[in-house]
């Protein structure tokens, strides 16, 4: 099997000074690609800057903040990337495709299963997919947080070997390198934890819309699919191998875990969970360290409404997130039978197993404390 890599490029990588698309970084990524294409490399692009290439094209005179506003631009700045990068890839003989996805993509298994396969085939052809979100018709509630998440999933999707999250900043520092000349860059993570996420900042540039923190969470579920990441900066030829070869200027995000099954990926990482599942100290022990399914016992309340097989968030008593998993009750029958022995929730609710998270269909998704690291 090739090396298979994802690549993510942000908008702020991707534009000029003035905002608009710059042809010459295009090229300068595509150039960079071919060369890993050419070495024997499988590699997808997920790529931002439909909005920060069509804003000015029709007249705004800054990115757009309402809604209709930046899904008007994307709508004309998706045609002008994806020309950029046929452009640039053809002077190397390689053919791009255009993917454009939404939520709603990776959350059903059918629509991530054909979108998989599609890409499958594109590189057996040696096409190179270039994936964005389809912004032009996605909502709120369906769209994904960043395009950095994007990006971990369809890392996730794929089965790849890496993720490479192309930024500005040449990795994670100990702050913010652009504020404190006394910031110092981590260069090897091994366990994400709180911490890592507090001295993480926020902000992103004004042209692109995710900072460092959303990359951090990229690299989270990249990693909890068994793929290694990488975030950092690709500014002069050679760097996007330097990178993969270990040696790139930002932060590596490395796993010991292995790829998760296609299921498991799907519950942990790709569905959209329908509700939430409180639980006490007892079973979230069980469930993080017990290798135990949860049993009514342990469950102390819900939030929102669900059925038998949806994919719910599982959460301490303090809010934690501690993991998804595919319910086999009803939020009803959670309800009614939350902190009962199984016997009387048996009687109680009927359920069709007593479990109401069964181990073999529970992903654990919990982020360590500093403490725990």
């Amino acid at each position: 099997m090739a090396r298979r890599i994802v690549v993510k490029i942000g908008s702020s990588s991707l534009t000029s000074e003035e905002g608009g698309l710059s042809r010459d970084r295009v090229r300068f990524f595509a150039s960079e690609i071919a060369h890993l294409q050419q070495l024997g490399l499988e590699v997808l692009l997920v790529t931002s800057g439909a909005v920060a290439a069509g804003f000015k094209k029709i007249g705004y005179a800054s990115r757009p903040k309402l809604v209709y506003e930046k899904q008007a631009a994307a709508a004309v700045g998706q045609a002008l990337l994806m020309e950029a990068y046929q452009e640039a890839f053809s002077a190397h003989g390689i053919p791009a495709a255009q993917i454009l996805l939404t939520r709603p993509d990776f959350s059903n298994r059918s629509r991530s299963q054909n979108a998989q396969r599609t890409i499958e085939e594109l590189l057996r052809l040696k096409v190179v997919p270039v994936i964005n979100e389809n912004d032009t018709v996605a909502i709120d509630e369906l769209k994904f947080s960043e395009n950095d998440t994007l990006s971990a999933l369809v890392a996730a999707l794929v089965k790849a070997d890496e993720l490479y999250v192309l930024t500005d900043i040449e990795g994670l520092y100990t702050a913010d390198p652009r504020k404190d000349p006394d910031a110092k860059r981590i260069d090897r993570i091994e366990v994400i934890s709180d911490e890592l996420y507090r001295i993480a900042g926020g902000a992103g540039s004004s042209v692109g819309t995710g900072g460092m923190r959303s990359k951090i969470e990229a690299a989270r579920i990249a990693m909890g699919g068994g793929v290694s990441t990488f975030i950092g900066r690709v500014t002069e030829p050679g760097d996007l191998l330097k990178a993969a070869e270990g040696s790139g200027r930002g932060t590596y995000f490395t796993t010991s875990l292995h790829s998760l099954p296609a299921k498991k990926k799907w519950i942990g990482y790709l569905a959209v969970p329908q509700g939430r599942i409180v639980v006490d100290a007892g079973a979230e022990e069980a469930l993080l360290n017990g290798h135990k399914s949860l049993l009514p016992a342990g469950v102390t309340g819900i939030e929102g409404e669900f059925h038998p097989r949806d994919v719910v968030e599982v959460v301490n008593v303090a809010g934690r997130t501690l993991g998804r998993g595919v319910t086999n009750y009803a939020s009803w029958q959670v309800t009614a039978a939350a902190g009962l022995s199984s016997d009387e929730a048996q009687r109680r609710v009927e359920p069709s197993r007593i479990e109401v998270i069964h181990r073999d269909e529970w992903v654990t998704t919990h982020v360590k404390e500093a403490s725990d690291a």
